[in-house]
């Protein structure tokens, strides 16, 4: 069983390097096309805004419950992959840059939360530990792209296109052979559009999927500036602001990990309570550690922040995929996802539009609204069983 756990978390690392290794070249490949800045901006958004619109479909059709997840998972790949590739053509415009970045995004949503439901469905015990090796690998694979540009690496950049399409095939081949879909999968029967309220009647489900969202509120704006926050407290080269916004995002695949084996004996849900209440405090307290802690202390600070703040995904997926019934573990995950990803796309929008009207040391404690609604879960939850 360890083998599959690390075939699975290999396999979604390998698959998500078209997201990863595609934002890192969207540079040179802005230069050599002549692409404005703000349009690079769309295509950042094209990802996600794809992958907003693949996991609703996929949820609404519920297509990953009824059918093979490891076979979605493997055509999934190949056509992520070859949407990737397509960035390589010589003679694409940029109409067609947008819907390649739009459906690596889209194909995406058959690969990242598909893979959750089929480590749940292979580790239905321990399964804080197992989402928390994979989601600590996707953390790693985020953290990249800041690595290969501080690294300066002296290659052409389709190589990475190339190599991204090659190991994201390899990743759905080797999920599909070598891992197959688990034994505690129970596949839904007729196709049919899910009752996603009847799922938030379940208490347990709709406390955790509050708490998820949550999380996201804060999670990808903080990664989408902490190069920004190293770089308004202090002066260094680009090459270095990468080196330390890579160490402060990858930090978080350690918490992964960490927070994994410590599921194994201590409460899922107390865990992700905690990892909350830090990442709030940090949120809250940014204005004094910006203003009056030395670089060193600064960017341990950002450390922490960057440990604590994803520690508790593979916390909340761990509670969403047990508390869902089994015939729709794969469509709860994947809705959730999507809803998640969107809310991510508001609130770093909302941060833009804060930087242009207030100061910015004022703008981060706007974070904490994420982990206190999801503390308030919590909150609630624990007044309801005094009662």
């Amino acid at each position: 069983m360890r083998q599959k756990l690390l075939v699975i978390v290999i396999a979604q690392f390998f698959c998500t390097s078209v997201w990863f290794a595609g934002n890192a070249v969207l540079q040179d490949l802005g230069t050599e096309k002549g692409l404005s800045e703000s349009f690079l901006l769309y295509l950042i958004s094209a990802v996600q805004i794809g992958f907003i619109t693949g996991t609703l479909i996929f949820a609404m059709s519920g297509i990953t419950d009824r059918y093979s997840p490891s076979w979605i998972f493997l055509l999934s790949s190949i056509l992520a992959a070859t949407f990737n590739f397509c960035l390589s053509f010589t003679h694409i415009n940029e109409h067609g840059i947008l819907l390649s970045r739009f459906f690596t995004g889209f194909f995406l949503s058959g690969i990242y939360p598909v893979g959750m439901k089929i480590a749940a469905d292979h580790f239905e015990n321990g399964l804080g530990k197992s989402l928390g090796f994979l989601v600590g690998g996707l953390v790693l694979g985020t953290a990249t792209p800041h690595l290969l540009k501080s690294m300066s690496i002296r290659l052409p950049w389709e190589f990475f296109v190339y190599a991204s399409s090659a190991l994201c095939v390899a990743g759905g081949l080797s999920m599909r052979f070598l891992v197959k879909d688990g034994p505690f999968r129970k596949p839904s029967g007729k196709l049919q559009f899910p009752d996603f309220t009847n799922v938030f009647q379940i208490q347990s489900l709709r406390k955790a999927i509050l708490g998820y969202w949550g999380h996201m509120w804060e999670l990808y704006t903080f990664w989408t500036f902490v190069p920004l926050f190293i770089q308004e407290k202090m002066v260094l080269s680009s090459q270095d602001i990468s080196m330390l916004s890579f160490s402060v995002i990858a930090t978080g695949a350690l918490a992964c990990a960490v927070f994994g084996i410590l599921s194994r004996k201590i409460q899922i849900e107390l865990l992700a309570r905690i990892a909350l209440l830090i990442s709030g405090i940090c949120c809250v307290t940014f204005p004094v550690f910006y203003l009056f802690a030395s670089n060193t202390i600064f960017i341990c600070y950002l450390v922490i922040w960057g440990f604590f703040v994803v520690a508790d995904s593979p916390m909340f997926s761990s509670m969403i995929a047990m508390a869902a019934p089994a015939t729709i573990r794969g469509t709860t995950l994947t809705f959730v996802n999507s809803i998640g990803f969107l809310i991510t796309v508001i609130s770093i929008q909302s941060v833009g539009l804060l930087l242009v009207k207030i100061d910015f040391m004022w703008v981060w404690p706007f974070l904490a609204i994420g982990p206190i609604l999801g503390i308030m879960q919590f909150v609630k939850r624990i007044k309801q069983r005094k009662l």
